[in-house]
């Protein structure tokens, strides 16, 4: 059967709250008490599934399988998961108008402006990268939030600063390397190369910046096994890369028209859970139980 994708609802951000005991199903326990504190609790429903240039992906993989598996121990997550649908409480922020991106590797959009100007985001880079070359050291490349069917646009760090302010541009950088550089380093210790990853960013009401989303998903991040990695070339992956080939390459859709995108061949699904799967295994040490 083939998989229709449908409109992607973005919900409020969230951040898990003080005293309430989490696992990847959500709050083990919590009270109505807690959840009427403020009037900024909310309950949410994360369908699992992978979003696709706006559109989610319905049963392409349940995708929080391995969310947030960097920021667990030590790349080790709770079994006896039972649905790729899970309830999280969250609180309401007000989301940092700007994606977070941290890279490790010259790739997708940066691979471009590379080509174009030797820069990204502003920064200039060695002469002579090829394409998927590791980066002397992580950069942080914001971009701004297009709507749905328009294309993100790097901005340097100075334009960042004119958004946010420069006390917050530096926060957003200094968090997102760290992030990105933490779940590197224990990605490569199980054969998978972390190349890049976005991270979303919110305040609460009192201006506190946390963050606002699950991060580490191949929805967010891109994924490589470290024993196929070869520069120059694009890299065999982990995350949503088979979807997005085959929307724009194979499927006859315009990203453009804004009409929603084709149904997913059976092909396409099965190749995408496969995937997940195995990156599943090699980041946990075990395969996933379903029950």
């Amino acid at each position: 059967m083939s998989e229709s994708l449908q409109k992607h609802r973005h919900f409020d951000q969230a951040e898990k709250i003080k005293g309430v005991s989490y696992d990847l199903r959500g709050p083990v326990a919590t009270t109505a008490e807690e959840m009427e504190r403020d009037g900024h609790t909310i309950l949410k429903l994360n369908t699992g599934n992978p979003a696709i240039f706006g559109f989610e992906a319905p049963d392409v993989i349940m995708r929080d399988m391995i969310a947030n598996l960097p920021t667990s121990q030590g790349y080790t997550t709770s079994k006896g998961i039972t649905s790729a649908r899970r309830a999280v409480v969250t609180r309401k922020l007000k989301p940092v108008p700007v994606e977070a991106i941290a890279r490790g590797y010259l790739i997708g959009s940066g691979w471009k402006d590379y080509q174009r100007t030797g820069k990204v985001s502003g920064i200039a880079l060695p002469e002579g990268l090829r394409q998927a070359e590791q980066l002397p050291q992580p950069v942080f490349t914001p971009s701004t939030k297009a709507a749905v069917g328009d294309h993100d646009e790097n901005i340097d760090f100075a334009h960042l600063v004119a958004i946010v302010g420069a006390d917050a541009a530096e926060q957003l950088r200094d968090l997102s390397i760290a992030i990105y550089t933490r779940a590197e380093g224990l990605a490569r210790d199980r054969g998978i190369i972390l190349a890049d990853t976005k991270v979303e960013f919110g305040r609460r009401a009192d201006g506190t910046i946390v963050l606002a989303d699950e991060v580490l998903t191949p929805d967010s991040s891109r994924f490589w096994p470290a024993s196929d990695y070869r520069a120059g070339r694009v890299q065999p992956s982990y995350d949503k890369q088979i979807v997005r080939n085959w929307l724009l390459h194979d499927s006859g859709w315009d990203k453009a028209s804004g009409d929603a995108p084709p149904a997913l061949p059976t092909e396409v699904v099965e190749r995408t859970r496969a995937r997940y799967l195995e990156a599943y295994e090699r980041l946990t040490g075990h395969p996933l139980e379903l029950s």
